[in-house]
């Protein structure tokens, strides 16, 4: 196959997902419309109950009230807001309440926010242990809260991990907090469309959606807010959104939304079987075919979609440019700081060492995926891995 011909197979649904041709029919008709939410006219009031419509639609996708449904510019907005929101209220009403606590295996999204606090306004942070899976006992979450309760402000927790996929127990932990009136925020953006995600159900105080993650537009996510729950802004303006987050809405994201976490919850059983299956043809392939390569994460407890290997002797990075000059797109789990990659966060927190945790990919399958894609990955990984590996002993030889 000549590299005109050749197809790419996009293996990093959980960067982002293709937006399904559903929600792009119904946000490009949105486009064409001019009018602002906050506008008391007939196109500002079309706007607003194209808003209002919309949030009703993604209340009931996560069986929330629409009133608990607070639009944000996506994922990070949202998650700033409810731990930089729970910190100030929480504060005002007791002084007191100055320990964060949070696994080390959070988003940046949850983690850099929550250490801003600490630096600047006098929040003790303490790390939740993960075990080797990735994984928050609920048992070391009882002891922290029980050390001090009313010295707590909230818990986060993320409802799956972005990297290595392990669900975590959030409705344990949400019920442990609230035998001490203590808040519990999840984010839950790569969980909402692969499993079950019951806002009521999980006992939660807030829980982070952003739309990209699951077929709908960029810029737009939700932060639900139990009704509750007293939150302090951290945008100012107009008002919008319950007085919580000001800014004008953008109606054609929230129709864009909609439709996209409506179908996406709909279907959620029958593609998470079949992602399932492709995942775990995947994972079988690559170890049955790369030696020392291995799972990482709950090989059980995981995302349907979500595939975290880490190989020996080779760095993540380049077993990534590789794949990608064969067209295949996935991801690693490093962050590059300054020009120079780390190992990732997460990894570490499970105990890796710096090898294995520079030495990972992670494929992330979702709407678009195919049995196909699953076999030119396994066509391709072993020259793949050896070249990796091959280029790595080089540089060591170099570097002696």
């Amino acid at each position: 196959m000549t590299s005109n011909s050749r197809r790419t197979v996009y293996l990093d649904h959980a960067a982002t997902t293709p937006m399904l041709p559903v929600a792009i029919e119904v946000m490009t008709q949105h486009l064409a419309r001019t009018g602002n939410a906050s506008s008391l006219h007939g196109s500002g009031r079309a706007a607003r109950r194209t808003v209002e419509e919309s949030r009703e639609t993604i209340a009931a996708a996560l069986n929330a009230q629409p009133s608990e449904v607070v639009f944000t510019s996506g994922g990070t907005e949202a998650d700033n807001l409810a731990l930089k929101g729970l910190w100030w209220a929480r504060l005002k009403e007791d002084p007191r309440r100055r320990r964060i606590l949070l696994s080390g295996v959070e988003h940046h999204a949850v983690l850099d926010p929550a250490i801003w606090l600490g630096q600047h306004e006098g929040a003790e942070i303490e790390w939740l242990p993960v075990d080797e899976l990735g994984r928050v006992r609920p048992d070391d979450v009882r002891e922290a809260i029980e050390k001090d309760p009313g010295s707590v402000s909230f818990v986060t927790l993320m409802m799956a991990n972005n990297e290595v996929g392990t669900l975590q127990p959030v409705r344990e932990v949400a019920a442990l907090a609230r035998e001490h009136g203590i808040p519990v925020h999840t984010d839950a953006v790569q969980a909402v469309g692969q499993v079950p995600v019951d806002f009521a159900e999980l006992g939660v105080d807030a829980m982070t959606v952003s739309a990209h993650k699951l077929g709908g537009p960029f810029g737009i996510g939700a932060l639900v807010v139990h009704k509750e729950t007293q939150l302090v802004p951290i945008v100012h303006g107009g008002g919008q959104e319950r007085d919580v987050r000001s800014g004008t809405l953008d109606s054609p994201a929230t129709a864009g939304f909609a439709v996209a976490i409506e179908h996406t919850v709909k279907h959620q059983a029958a593609e998470a079987q079949r992602l399932t299956e492709l995942r775990d043809a995947l994972i079988a392939g690559v170890i049955g075919r790369v030696p020392g390569a291995k799972l990482s994460g709950d090989p059980v407890r995981r995302l349907p979609g979500n595939a975290h290997l880490s190989f020996k002797d080779c760095e993540g990075d380049s077993l990534l440019l590789l794949l990608d000059a064969r067209g295949i797109e996935v991801s690693t789990g490093s962050a590059c700081n300054a020009g120079v990659a780390e190992p990732s966060h997460v990894l570490l927190a499970m105990g890796y060492d710096d090898q294995r945790a520079r030495g990972s990919l992670r494929f992330t399958l979702g709407h678009t995926s195919t049995r196909d894609d699953v076999d030119v990955v396994l066509d391709n990984i072993v020259p793949v891995v050896e070249r990796a590996m091959s280029a790595g002993l080089q540089n060591v030889g170099r570097n002696n």
